[in-house]
């Protein structure tokens, strides 16, 4: 007989004939992430993306910005014509491209965390109370979300931008700002399925308030639905990034992105593919990473949507 899950009131998966089964630890996160091979492919580009990121300094061998006109397209090492001293040759500007890219990890991973962290607050937030309290709240944010599905994000981050003006800090509260609904719809709904559970009709009946009720019992039955949301998110934000960037509205000079070295180098295209190929490719890596390590998470947080490799 097939066991239907549902959430406990201590954010545990809560079997209804009774028998609880807690979420795996980390030990058991690792032997599981390491069976699946998507997710054991993804979490080695994730965490060597950060690796890069963060310790970008140390790795590159040049400074990103650095020009020297007599070193333009210059191909990769490996390439006739090509020198040591650029792994993976120089752009239209003589500026070295490995080091360019690395750089270009550190400001994608920084929009794509800060842009997810800012739109999952706010879209669970009001996702919460959406789904907490009926009638005229509820109508209010609901049709507020309507009306910015209803606006094609990538045209409502290009009239905002063009107006206030493109930089880091305004990208990640763009980005952020402009795609919260989807964390509120789906946080709404979960709330909606778990405020009708017994552990939280017993919360009421002994007059807990309803922010406790919220915070205490509610909120840890709907984080998992939120991880994996945001982990998915992460990618669409990197992309977002770039696709802004490559129009011209997203990260300026003298910060690097890799949509920005896109932009730069598609003339170039057909007589040197290496300006624009490596950071395209490099864009398709780490958004892929992020999927399947994404892909996994789900697999993992809710049983009921596991899948094989």
């Amino acid at each position: 007989m097939s066991r239907e899950l549902e959430p406990a009131a201590a954010g545990d998966m809560l079997l209804k004939d009774g028998i609880a089964a807690r979420r795996p630890g980390y030990r058991q996160l690792l032997r599981q992430l390491w069976k699946s091979k998507t997710g054991t492919v993804g979490a080695i580009i994730v965490l060597a993306t950060v690796i890069v990121a963060v310790f970008a300094p140390l790795i590159a061998t040049h400074d990103p910005a650095a020009l020297d006109p007599l070193l333009r397209l210059k191909p990769p090492s490996w390439m006739d014509g090509g020198s040591d001293a650029h792994l993976l040759g120089t752009d239209n500007l003589g500026r070295d491209i490995f080091s360019r890219l690395v750089y270009g990890a550190r400001v994608s991973l920084i929009v794509g965390i800060g842009a997810v962290a800012v739109s999952g607050l706010m879209g669970a937030v009001l996702g919460l109370l959406a789904g907490y309290y009926d009638r005229w709240i509820s109508m209010i944010i609901m049709r507020t979300a309507d009306a910015f599905l209803a606006i094609p994000s990538i045209l409502l981050m290009l009239v905002v931008l063009a107006v206030v003006g493109p930089g880091l800090t305004t990208l990640i509260f763009v980005i952020g700002l402009t795609n919260w609904v989807s964390y509120a719809r789906v946080v709404r709904g979960e709330v909606l399925s778990v405020k009708e559970r017994d552990f939280v009709k017993a919360a009421r009946s002994v007059g807990a308030r309803s922010g406790r009720i919220m915070l205490r019992h509610i909120l840890p039955n709907v984080v998992s639905s939120f991880i994996v949301l945001s982990g998915l998110n992460v990618a669409t934000t990197i992309l977002m990034e770039a696709s802004l960037s490559f129009l011209g509205l997203g990260i300026k000079p003298p910060d690097v992105s890799w949509g920005g070295m896109l932009s730069d180098g598609r003339q170039y295209i057909a007589t040197s593919w290496w300006v624009a190929a490596l950071p395209g490719a490099a864009i398709t890596v780490t958004v892929l990473g992020v999927i399947f390590l994404g892909d996994w998470l789900r697999d993992v947080l809710d049983p009921r949507m596991k899948t094989k490799d």
